[in-house]
């Protein structure tokens, strides 16, 4: 598999820190790239002042270089366990580097690709390359997987923090740092976005194979009782065109007869490529896209891309990585106030709403919500 590029960048920035300065071409051959990728690296790490770049040659930046800069997790090496570092993930995973590379830490990565089985023995890898401290966001799917997979890691004899998954109460996995976005929140942003517009309650479309498929089926719940509306039908679950056609078509042809029967004139559809392809075969079927149903996708991964450029439901991913970063660090420093150890932190952040045209909007992009810990 190609590496990543932030895994690229973070085995340059070890290469520079444990050298102190070394040339663009050195580097270029320690990480097994072209020169030219060298360059873009180290101009891109530069520019966020993670390195100093002179004639050719760069070199870890001095603490006098950025006197606002904190160094105090100068040497650390943390772990992050993450279920796929494609789509959602990535921009956690970014996020999580960045904040590592801010400070001198270094990030190691191992991907679960979604088998909790296996979660535990990939962390026990990360320690093993050295990790200090563990971000954690396990593989599971549903309840079940939490139920069978979900302790392990409030065992660890490290720090641990909890990204992108809330533990059951009460569970010794409750007691964790974590941070995560607050789906339930982001839902309710669409489903008033589109009532406050005049539309009829939005039907929802939705997977049920991820727990943030799973967040976002529970806030709906939550945010018609809110708002005091009445959902228009049940639930319909969205599957992978590719991988179940049959179920996919199924689901496409319940919301066009929704529409043609004047029950349904929005729908919220978890996530961005479902809802890209929804609308591309509700086109087919003579269903368009405001003009007869609006629509907001969940993710805003590739929402911006369709024919039709889709509002979306944005988690404050990258936001999650960094915030979650910072708290390990925190939690392997002891930088926290007060001369004991501070309490442990559930950190929620809020989705944004990112208005585009498959609502009707005529404006350009904008956002409503934000992204704050509560």
């Amino acid at each position: 598999m190609r590496e990543s590029a932030a895994i690229r960048h973070d085995r340059l920035l070890a290469l520079v820190r444990e050298r102190g300065t070394a040339r663009v071409s050195e580097l270029a051959a320690q990480l097994g790239v072209s020169p030219v990728t060298a360059r873009r690296d180290v101009e891109a790490l530069a520019g966020r002042g993670l390195l100093d770049r002179v004639h050719g040659q760069v070199s870890w930046p001095g603490p006098q270089g950025d006197p606002g800069r904190t160094r105090s997790g100068e040497g650390l090496v943390l772990g992050l366990l993450a279920p796929s570092s494609t789509y959602y993930f990535a921009e956690v995973i970014k996020g999580a580097h960045e904040a590592a590379a801010r400070v001198g830490a270094r990030l190691i990565l191992r991907i679960s690709d979604y088998r909790p089985q296996d979660d535990r023995a990939r962390t026990e890898g990360l320690l093993a390359a050295g990790a200090q401290g563990v971000l954690v966001a396990p593989g599971w799917r549903g309840p079940e997987d939490r139920a069978a997979y979900g302790d392990w890691p409030a065992e660890l004899a490290v720090p641990a923090v909890l990204l992108e998954r809330r533990a059951a109460p009460g569970s010794p996995l409750d007691g964790l740092d974590r941070v995560a976005s607050d789906h339930g929140h982001g839902v309710l942003l669409a489903v008033r976005h589109l009532v406050g517009m005049g539309h009829r309650t939005p039907l929802l479309v939705a997977r049920s194979d991820s727990p943030t498929a799973l967040a976002v089926r529970a806030g709906y719940t939550d945010a018609l009782a809110a708002l005091g509306l009445e959902a228009p039908g049940p639930v319909v679950g969205s599957v992978p065109a590719e991988r179940e056609p049959e179920r996919f078509e199924e689901a496409v042809r319940t919301v066009q007869s929704a529409v043609a029967s004047g029950a349904v004139t929005a729908a919220l559809v978890h996530n961005d490529v479902d809802a890209i392809r929804m609308v591309q075969r509700l086109a087919e079927l003579g269903v368009r896209v405001p003009g007869d149903l609006a629509v907001i996708a969940y993710d805003d991964e590739v929402a911006a891309l369709a024919d039709t450029p889709l509002t979306a439901v944005a988690p404050p991913k990258h936001e999650v990585g960094r915030h979650a970063t910072e708290l390990l660090i925190e939690r392997l420093t002891g930088d926290g106030e007060g001369d004991g150890e501070t309490p442990r932190r559930h950190l929620s952040l809020l989705p944004r709403l990112r208005i585009r045209a498959s609502c009707g909007a005529a404006a350009p992009l904008r956002a409503i919500g934000g992204a704050a810990p509560l």
